[in-house]
């Protein structure tokens, strides 16, 4: 996977020959179509998340007629969520559930702190979507997660995407596997497909 560079968010904002104005700037060129939401999260809220601490974005730039351009991004957080016993796949699961998960006999339910794939989106302005496929921007998530994990500690990696059949099978074959639904939030009806998002989860 050589030629993309990842460049935490961050660290534009950071930069004092950079600053907001630039990552603003660069944020404006991208466009996902397939999915509002991705879209309006890096144009509206990724900074103030990044600056707050709330979570991490990382732009993913290809080399593309001796530029750089912006191809794809994802966005990485601290999430807790719980689990049922009747929920997990199989036995497997339930015994990783006992090593990184903490049961709580009130609500029957296993409460995990795990990285969460927040955001993953590919930019389709001018075709830049092509640089990159949908395999490849995962795979440099989950490379940042396990570096993540390995200073603190961990194996489980969470997401959460719509009710699409696609969405859903690509994140299988990525090794996710499916453990619930969550409904909609009221300010997420506008931007995302169906009443509720499908809960994933994979051992790293």
């Amino acid at each position: 996977m050589s030629g993309y560079i990842g460049i935490n968010l961050m660290d534009i904002l950071n930069d004092n020959s950079l600053g907001e104005s630039v990552a603003k700037d660069v944020l404006s060129s991208f466009s996902c179509p397939l999915n509002p939401d991705v879209e309006y999260f890096l144009k509206h809220t990724a900074i103030e998340f990044a600056k707050q601490s709330i979570s991490s974005t990382y732009l993913i730039m290809a080399s593309y007629k001796e530029q750089y351009k912006l191809c794809g991004y994802f966005t990485l957080a601290n999430k807790v969520f719980c689990i049922s016993k009747d929920s997990m796949p199989n036995k497997k699961w339930k015994r990783r559930m006992t090593k990184f998960g903490q049961f709580d006999k009130a609500i029957q339910r296993y409460t995990i702190s795990a990285p969460l794939i927040g955001q993953l989106g590919k930019n389709y302005t001018d075709g830049y979507d092509k640089l990159i496929t949908g395999d490849e921007l995962l795979k440099l998530a989950l490379d940042k997660i396990r570096t993540m994990q390995y200073i603190v500690g961990g194996k489980i990696v969470y997401l959460e995407c719509e009710q699409k059949s696609k969405l859903i099978e690509f994140y299988e074959r990525n090794g996710f596997v499916n453990f619930g639904t969550r409904a909609l939030d009221r300010d997420e009806t506008d931007k995302l497909y169906g009443e509720s998002l499908v809960q994933m989860l994979r051992y790293m």
